[in-house]
Formats: structure tokens, sequence, C-alpha cells
């Protein structure tokens, strides 16, 4: 399916950018800031993808690539082993696979004992969105330690001309990345991941607020919440959209560019009833209200 089908839903999934290796002085000691930016997960998750690295398909067109890289701890040297590192893209024809049981250009690894990850794959196509905007091609990357933020992030590649285009892609220069071109034809793309941490809700206080939300005004249009991981989600077609907790019962959309945050504001009105906006800071809200 091809993206441009799901642009509406992408529209609750904007997140951030950062930078990759900032150093600061802590008071006695300088050190690395590496947390890794994330950017929209897109409408186009899937949990569950297969344990493997190897995610070509005989037959398939396709420029070959190896992805590989390591995830680090928040102080940018020591090594994260058994970081879950899912990776998922399109193919060579602009379509995900949002629904077979083949999980194509899908994928799961766990890193090494030195915080190594690697994938073997083509590299993906840019596509048409709709609404006259080109997305860049682009790796999807969701990587999950214990003790951190699970980590959402987009890597896009030097040389594409629809990069400065993209309202992502374009905020993001330290994941626009080098492609090294092989003897042998193939392709190859280094990326490091630094993690960081974030607030997490109590798995009690979560259960309180999944379920069906119904429009305020309009009772057709509903939203369904849903605990994974130990974060809230919208649920939509492919799978979901991620928000996190900020605090104050509010939740957003991880590590969104200034100006493009998306939050959602609970009010607990009793045991049995709660509400909550969605929007922008600034911009239109619109309230839900507990259907179940």
């Amino acid at each position: 399916m091809k993206r441009r089908q799901f642009i509406s839903a992408a529209a609750l999934s904007v997140t951030a950018m950062s930078t990759f290796g900032f150093i600061k002085f802590d008071g006695e000691k300088y050190v690395g800031d590496c947390a890794t930016t994330s950017d929209i997960l897109g409408p186009f998750y899937r949990p569950g993808s297969p344990m493997r690295s190897n995610l070509h398909i005989p037959g398939e067109k396709g420029e070959k690539v190896t992805l590989s890289g390591k995830i680090l701890h928040q102080d940018c040297t020591t090594p994260y082993k058994n970081a879950k590192v899912e990776l998922w893209h399109c193919d060579a024809t602009e379509v995900y696979d949002n629904t077979s049981d083949e999980f194509r250009y899908r994928g799961t690894v766990m890193t090494d004992d030195e915080g190594n990850y690697t994938f073997d794959t083509i590299l993906p196509v840019p596509y048409d969105a709709g609404g006259g905007l080109i997305r860049p091609a682009h790796f999807h990357l969701m990587v999950t330690a214990e003790g951190y933020q699970s980590l959402i992030t987009q890597l896009y590649f030097k040389g594409d001309e629809n990069v400065a285009g993209d309202p992502w892609a374009s905020r993001s220069t330290d994941r626009v990345l080098d492609v090294e071109k092989l003897a042998d034809g193939s392709n190859k793309v280094i990326y490091n991941v630094g993690m960081a941490p974030t607030l997490a809700v109590e798995t009690a206080s979560l259960a309180k607020l999944i379920g069906t939300y119904q429009n305020e005004t309009d009772p057709e249009s509903t939203i369904e919440l849903f605990d994974y991981e130990n974060d809230l989600w919208i649920k939509n077609e492919a799978f979901g959209s991620k928000f996190s907790y900020r605090g104050n019962n509010v939740f957003e959309s991880p590590n969104n560019p200034e100006g493009l945050e998306v939050y959602m504001t609970f009010e607990i009105i009793s045991s049995n009833s709660i509400k909550f906006s969605i929007g922008r800071e600034n911009g239109e809200k619109r309230t839900f209200i507990k259907k179940s």
C-alpha cells in the first residue's frame, strides 16, 4: 500500500529533531549529549517483525545496501547490549507491506556485546505522499532499550533532491547520511544511536486511559487509545501513532520540532469519565470523551 493512501493518518505522528554529538560541561567534567533525534513514526509501523538482519527478497529490484551502527548509552561511549532495533521501509515500487505474514522489508535485530547492529536490505525510494509532497527516500528505525525512551527516527540520504522540500527531512541534517558505494556495487550506510531517558507512566494509570473515545461534537468520529510497551498509542490502520508522557496529564508525540508539537491533554472528570483534547499548542484542538 502506498503512503499517499494514509497521509491523513500520519498527521498525529509528527516527532522530533535535535542533534548527535554535542559536548557540555556538567559542573565537574565535559560530557557528551548524543541523544539521537527522532522523527515521524508514520502510519506504517508494525510490531512483531521477524528476528532477521537480511531483508533481501529474491527477484526483487533495488540497490543493495548494508545499514549498520552502534547503540550507545546516554554517556555516548558505553555500548548498549541487547537493544532491540527494528527497521522498515518501502520497496522499489513505493509500497510498504502492511498486511502480509512475510513482513517484506521489515526486520528486528538485537545489538551484540559492543552495541552493534546490522541490516542487509535495499535502498528505499522517494514516493508521492499526496498534496504535491514527494517524500525523500528513507529508512524507519525504532530502538527499544530498557531504561530509555523508545527512539523512533527516520534516516535520509545525501544527494536526494527531495530532502530540501520535505518538512521533516529538511530539519534533520544530522540524519541525512552519506551513502558509500562499495567495489562490488553495493552500498554502505552507517548510523550510530545515542539513547536518552524520559518520564514513564505508571502501568495502572495508563490502563485508565486506554479505550475508545468519541468526538465531542461528532459522535460518529472515534479514536481508540491502547497501551504498547508502556506507551500510549492512537490506533490507525497499520498499527498506531505513539505519544509519550510529558507530565501534568499531557502526552506528546515524541520530540516534535518547534512549532509542530502535537499534544494530548487529559481531564479526569470522575473515576468513570475521562476526556482529552488533541492538537498543536496554538492551533485548533479536538475534544474526545471516553466511550468504553
